[in-house]
């Protein structure tokens, strides 16, 4: 008795589609990137100069002089 191979079954599985990116969501993007860098530099901007300010004071407690003069030394 000769058996009979079933016939192969073919399944194509399709893919959700791809949503497209419009121009203002790149806009949008690129725009909360710029913010993002903006507010990340005022940060540090306001780091360094309370920083420069700190050791002015620093430097002029430190020499004695007490007070603060109009003269601005960069060293």
């Amino acid at each position: 008795m000769i058996q009979q191979q079933p016939s192969p079954i073919f399944v194509h599985v399709a893919q959700q589609p791809v949503e497209s990116t419009t121009v203002a969501d790149v806009l949008i993007g690129a725009i909360g990137l710029t913010g993002v860098l903006v507010l990340i530099a005022v940060l540090l901007g306001a780091l360094l100069g309370g920083i420069l300010i700190k050791m002015k004071h620093l430097r002029a407690r430190r020499a004695g002089d007490g007070a603060d003069s109009d003269i601005i030394h960069i060293f």
